[in-house]
């Protein structure tokens, strides 16, 4: 794994967005057909098809990255953005955790860097640019998860199989695997009030992945 992946850093949004609705729900509200008392929203991938397991997984992070019924346009720290025709790129000051100080430019469902997101788009977007010195890559919902779909299921990226370990049951192991990249996960430097839900979100999203190919 790549060192640069170190910097990707939990987003706050997940915190932030989690303590509202512990705080704030009201009895007999509407609620969101996403929406999970105990963790938050947890929506559907707009990519289709792909392995159950690794869908689940991608759902998982998000819950623990985002948050949030629309996840895709969300920035670190909550704002939403419009224009996804390539990653944001805006720097957002960071205001809690051991990088208090500095600012991220976290982006989207699985809240990405721009760096990162340039360095796995180059290998992983499905429509790369047609222009050889064209550098933007489209950041709209369908690439996100595809390239980190691409990316979780590239056995050399990761020296293992992702998708094996899910189907042994080995979801510490992979969550620990991947704590260098989403540092929310439960082994990494910014845990958040979602990552103790983790195993529980992951098995709800992989029934729900389970059954609708089944």
């Amino acid at each position: 794994m790549r060192k640069s992946w170190k910097r990707l850093i939990a987003s706050s949004t997940a915190v932030l967005a989690l303590a509202y609705l512990v705080h704030h729900r009201q009895p007999g509200a509407r609620r969101s057909p996403h929406f999970d008392s105990t963790v938050g929203y947890l929506p559907p991938l707009v990519m289709d098809g792909g392995d159950p397991y690794i869908r689940a997984l991608m759902r998982t992070i998000s819950a623990s990255e985002s948050n949030h019924p629309q996840p895709y346009t969300i920035l670190y720290g909550g704002q939403h953005v419009k224009d996804l025709s390539g990653h944001p790129e805006k720097c957002i000051t960071i205001v809690v955790g051991p990088n208090r100080g500095n600012c991220s430019t976290a982006a989207g469902r699985y809240q990405m860097l721009n760096t990162t997101w340039k360095e796995k788009a180059q290998r992983y977007h499905p429509q790369p640019p047609g222009l050889m010195f064209w550098r933007s890559y489209s950041f709209e919902p369908e690439f996100q998860d595809a390239v980190v779909y691409a990316w979780l299921s590239d056995r050399q990226a990761w020296g293992t199989d992702i998708a094996t370990l899910l189907r042994q049951g080995n979801l510490d192991r992979v969550l620990k695997l991947l704590s260098n990249t989403w540092t929310s996960l439960g082994y990494g430097i910014e845990d958040n009030v979602m990552t103790q839900h983790l195993p529980q979100v992951y098995q709800k999203m992989l029934q729900e992945e389970l059954k609708a190919v089944g």
